[in-house]
């Protein structure tokens, strides 16, 4: 592998190494990335973007890997800094609105960079970006799971598959650890698995995320954060605040170090949702609505996007 740059960015505290392939010279092995992901023989990251060149109407193109070197999936908080990347650049969102366009692993997406807008001024490095994400159609409610007969708990898509378990009580890295790598694992999601996210209930909610492919806790999970405000919505939680004219519902969200917020119009009541399900068990798993029915769209996530270093490898 050639001598490469990569720019180290934050998002609500997880951490990735972006590069710029408008050329499309950089070929990346999964080998390479688990080894400049590693955060005791390489740079260290939770994954790892590529931003390539606009076309078809969008401004650019963003490819994710997780840091053992897997892909074909959509990261949010990803998704975020690659916008605050593409400012830093220099490139300039296509539509006069200030509106990014960009096409990411589960299809297209927009995006607005909500203050620090433009280019940086010297010393400043942080953005907060506002990210839509995909529509949410798939959502079904399982009463217990064969890796463990007491999690009960939503499987939601969100570009990457999440099953999020609303607790009573907090929870510590030890329980994360433990309960994520059984669950990741449980024969309903196999062979692809899930990402498990632990919530707490509350104004904000508080979310701890276990990833498949990265294998261990992250400091911020955008698309479980999103599952975990939909599934939250889903089991009656009342969000931090409603517009009630369009509708569209706002949850805040605490990742371990960060807040983030979750804004989405929804298309069904909780109650709807939750007696579909109830009336459609069959042993463990409860379906609470067909796949082909929307559940959520315009799904927005808000958060900090910030740049962190920029990393010339040997």
């Amino acid at each position: 592998m050639n001598e490469m740059t990569f720019y180290k960015y934050n998002g609500a505290g997880n951490d990735f190494l972006v590069a710029d392939n408008r050329d499309g010279s950089i070929h990346l092995t999964g080998k390479y990335i688990s080894e400049i992901c590693d955060r005791h023989y390489g740079v260290g990251a939770d994954g790892v973007m590529l931003l390539g060149s606009g076309r078809d109407g969008f401004d650019f193109t963003m490819d994710y890997y997780n840091s053992d070197g897997s892909g074909g999936m959509m990261c949010g908080n990803g998704g975020r800094c690659i916008v605050a990347f593409a400012a830093f650049l220099g490139l300039k969102p296509s539509a006069g609105d200030g509106c990014w366009r960009f096409w990411g692993p589960d299809g297209e997406h927009e995006a607005y960079i909500l203050r620090n807008g433009g280019d940086l001024r010297p010393g400043e490095k942080a953005r907060t970006v506002r990210l839509k994400m995909r529509d949410i159609s798939v959502a079904e409610h399982y009463d217990s799971l064969k890796a463990d007969h007491a999690a009960s708990g939503w499987f939601i898509d969100t570009g990457t598959r999440h099953f999020v378990r609303l607790l009573d009580t907090p929870v510590d890295e030890k329980y994360v650890d433990r309960q994520g790598r059984n669950l990741r694992w449980t024969p309903e999601f196999a062979p692809l698995g899930v990402n498990v996210n632990f919530v707490l209930p509350g104004n904000p909610l508080k979310v701890r995320t276990f990833e498949k492919g990265v294998e261990a806790e992250t400091c911020a999970c955008g698309t479980g954060i999103t599952a975990s405000a939909v599934a939250a919505r889903l089991s009656g939680i009342a969000p931090a605040s409603r517009d009630f004219t369009t509708g569209a519902l706002h949850y805040e969200v605490d990742a371990l170090n960060d807040r983030l917020s979750v804004d989405f119009l929804p298309h069904c009541r909780p109650e709807d949702a939750l007696g579909a399900a109830d009336a459609s068990v069959q042993g463990s798993a409860a379906s609470s609505h067909t796949p082909d029915i929307l559940l959520f769209t315009d799904v927005w996530l808000t958060g900090p996007a910030t740049l962190v270093a920029k990393i010339d490898t040997l």
